[in-house]
């Protein structure tokens, strides 16, 4: 792996920065309209990829683990 010198890594970081303040001004300046349609079109878009069998038992371990985490948390 090629190194990177601290300059470089500054220089990287800060195009990645520009890149952000691009991203949150253009999603400021989109309409409702916009906006909603590029939700509906995600949302649509779950279907072109394939259900992932074991993503229902990872929702439970997850919930499971919040459940502890909360009952720890609290008494």
């Amino acid at each position: 792996m090629a190194s990177i010198t601290p300059k470089d890594a500054r220089t990287y970081l800060n195009r990645w920065d520009l890149v952000r303040e691009a991203e949150a001004t253009e999603l400021r300046a989109a309409s409702m309209d916009t906006k909603a349609r590029q939700l509906a079109v995600l949302m649509a878009s779950r279907d072109l990829f394939r259900r992932d069998e074991s993503r229902d038992q990872e929702i439970v371990d997850v919930r499971d683990r919040w459940t502890r985490i909360r009952r720890a948390m609290s008494g």
